[in-house]
């Protein structure tokens, strides 16, 4: 099987998870700088075999999409020109980066361990990511 992978995407950062090769577990891959995302995604994805691209989709209370929804649809775009073959899924992403911060908490981080936003962004995705596999089961 190939992996998926999952992306929290920001203006200014985009934590990237992905699944093992079964699809069962969603790990945390890495943090990369948003204006280097795309480039980083080609690289990756001629390295590993890509079932299936899932971004996180931020909606507010009354579940109506955020204002980082306008950013997010205009890198949606790009990216299904630059994977045409590849199916992009959307999965609800409220309340991931508190989650990845209580995350961050339970598993015992110093507090200047838990004001890496880097860090934040990648347990994001990765929580994005294990949502929509439980979704899928």
């Amino acid at each position: 099987m190939a992996r998926i992978i999952a992306l929290d995407f920001g203006k200014q950062r985009t934590g990237i998870a992905v699944t093992d090769e079964l699809q069962l577990i969603a790990s945390g891959l890495t943090t990369v700088n948003t204006k280097d995302l795309l480039q980083y995604l080609k690289e990756y994805t001629a390295k590993e075999n890509i079932a299936g691209i899932v971004v996180g989709e931020p909606k507010q209370w009354d579940n109506t999409p955020s204002e980082s929804e306008v950013s997010i649809q205009i890198f949606l775009k790009k990216l299904r020109t630059s994977f045409p073959l590849i199916p992009i899924d959307r999965q609800d992403e409220r309340f991931t980066s508190k989650v990845a911060f209580q995350t961050m908490i339970d598993s015992g981080l110093k507090k200047k361990q838990r004001r890496n936003k880097e860090l934040i962004d990648e347990i994001s995705a990765t929580l994005i990511l294990q949502s929509y596999l439980n979704r899928m089961q």
